[in-house]
């Protein structure tokens, strides 16, 4: 199994999620977002937090016309694995491989807390190894996580049974309480907590540790 981590100026959680990778028995390759060609035989891409760019322009906006984004896209349109955690997230939904945006959060401030999520589908490669409807503590760290889209989209995820986290209590105003989504395919997934901030007891929890022995698993019995 193979996954890639990228990395942009900015990026401040790609370390982390390369370690969370490798502790559910990945082989992990870092690449630098000014490469134009991911590694060949990569199973899954990681596109992690942080602030590309600064956030300048807008979250994510320039980190998604960075070289390697179009490598990204060839890849998931080619029914390739991405996962975008937090800053990854904003960066999906800028490339156009998720709905909708990540908007400023209601309160206008920061917030760094763990967050209780509801698994809302196990029907994916990134949480059937969750019940649904379990709980899961993650931590958010994030000041643009407000998920926005207009009716019809938020129609459709619900009815296509594409989200895949709800927050139990709303820190950051996103419709729905949504707190992460999958792409039509099921194979992008874009969510605002940092799951591989929680693979490892000494961070105070582990419940993000399921969403990648989930992938690994996918890969095995594939």
């Amino acid at each position: 199994m193979k996954a890639a981590v990228i990395t942009f100026p900015g990026s401040n959680c790609d370390r982390d999620l390369a370690v969370a990778f490798e502790r559910a028995g990945f082989d992990v390759t870092r690449v630098w977002h000014k490469d134009t060609d991911l590694p060949q035989g990569m199973d899954v891409i990681g596109v992690p937090g942080g602030f590309s760019f600064g956030d300048y322009l807008r979250c994510g906006a320039i980190a998604a016309n960075s070289p390697i984004c179009r490598a990204v896209v060839a890849h998931a349109e080619r029914g390739g694995y991405v996962l975008g955690v937090c800053n990854g997230f904003q960066v999906l939904t800028e490339t156009g491989l998720l709905p909708g945006a990540l908007m400023r959060n209601a309160q206008l401030k920061f917030l760094c807390k763990p967050q209780t999520l509801t698994v809302a589908t196990t029907d994916s490669a990134f949480t059937a190894a969750y019940a649904k409807g379990q709980k899961a503590v993650i931590p958010i760290a994030h000041h643009d996580g407000n998920y926005t889209a207009d009716d019809e989209t938020l129609a459709g995820l619900v009815d296509q049974d594409l989200v895949a986290f709800r927050y139990d209590a709303n820190p950051n105003g996103s419709k729905g309480d949504i707190a992460g989504i999958l792409s039509a395919n099921r194979r992008v997934l874009g969510m605002m907590p940092h799951p591989e901030r929680a693979v490892d007891p000494a961070h105070g929890g582990t419940d993000g540790a399921a969403l990648f022995a989930s992938l690994a698993g996918a890969f095995v019995a594939a």
